[in-house]
């Protein structure tokens, strides 16, 4: 039997997070008796003494914001994925005292698109140039291959997405976000935007559109994810990226494989229900 160990999920605000409804499902399904995940609301000025206190009997950290970037020189090492981005959302933690950064957020991302069928296009846009947009843009850099088209509404966050597709070997072209209707005719559109910010793109949606990605969980529909799927396109949630995120964080902190992805959604599914979670947060 496995010894019972502890993980949590960290950031500021903390109290919206559905993480420890999935861990905690993943670990009654997984018979992994006595495991713990709790959250813990923790800034940047915070997390150094977070991480000072931890014990031998933590198995794993899950990282929102404002920390995937601040926790990075407290660790020992971190994965190719995280670097690519400069974004850590997952410690994992050995007895020996080991801590080590990983970005499930990435794979997550196109194990999501995977399990909707999409698995490779030509092109690609994104809408927005925030912290999301930098890890869709990572996933897109797996499974695009041409362009992607980002839409922004300022000319520095352009230049940061050219930054990024530059180290991620990504062709990219900026648009102004007066022109965002046009991401709408993409193979695939990835919006990354807070809630609400689309709605008005939604009576440009095509007669046929292809595939839209839309990262938010709550409201779920969102207007333009309403209109995507009822014009027939394909339609992939922010759930469906939170769980297959987290179901790589189980698997890397618990040492167990395959996590179970369908009672873990099932469970995300009825906390949204009961509760509803605010929209506009860091994917946790």
């Amino acid at each position: 039997m496995v010894a019972p160990r502890r993980a949590a999920v960290l950031g500021s605000p903390i109290a919206h997070s559905l993480s420890p409804v999935l861990h905690r499902t993943a670990y009654a399904e997984l018979g992994l008796e006595g495991w713990t995940y709790d959250r813990f609301d923790v800034d940047e000025r915070a997390l150094p003494g977070f991480f000072e206190a931890l014990g031998d009997d933590w198995a794993g950290l899950s990282l929102t914001m404002p920390l995937k970037r601040a926790v990075i020189p407290l660790l020992d090492g971190i994965s190719d994925t995280a670097a690519s981005v400069d974004a850590v959302n997952t410690v994992v933690l050995t007895e020996d005292g080991r801590r080590t950064g990983d970005n499930t957020d990435i794979p997550g991302m196109v194990a999501a698109l995977r399990e909707h069928g999409i698995d490779k296009v030509d092109t690609a846009a994104i809408l927005g140039a925030g912290a999301t947009a930098s890890s869709a843009l990572a996933a897109l850099s797996r499974i695009c291959a041409g362009e992607v088209v980002v839409y922004v509404r300022s000319a520095a966050r352009g230049a940061e997405m050219r930054q990024w597709a530059e180290r991620l070997g990504v062709a990219v072209r900026i648009a102004d976000w007066d022109d965002a209707e046009q991401a709408l005719h993409a193979p695939l559109v990835v919006t990354t935007t807070p809630a609400g910010v689309t709605d008005g793109l939604a009576r440009a949606v095509p007669e046929h559109p292809a595939a839209l990605f839309d990262v938010l969980y709550d409201p779920w529909p969102t207007v333009l994810a309403a209109r995507w799927s009822a014009h027939g396109g394909a339609v992939v949630g922010g759930l469906d990226l939170l769980v297959h995120q987290a179901v790589l964080q189980v698997e890397q902190m618990t040492g167990r494989s395959p996590a179970p992805l369908h009672a873990m959604r099932k469970a995300g599914e009825r906390a949204l229900r009961k509760t509803g979670v605010q929209s506009g947060h860091d994917l946790a």
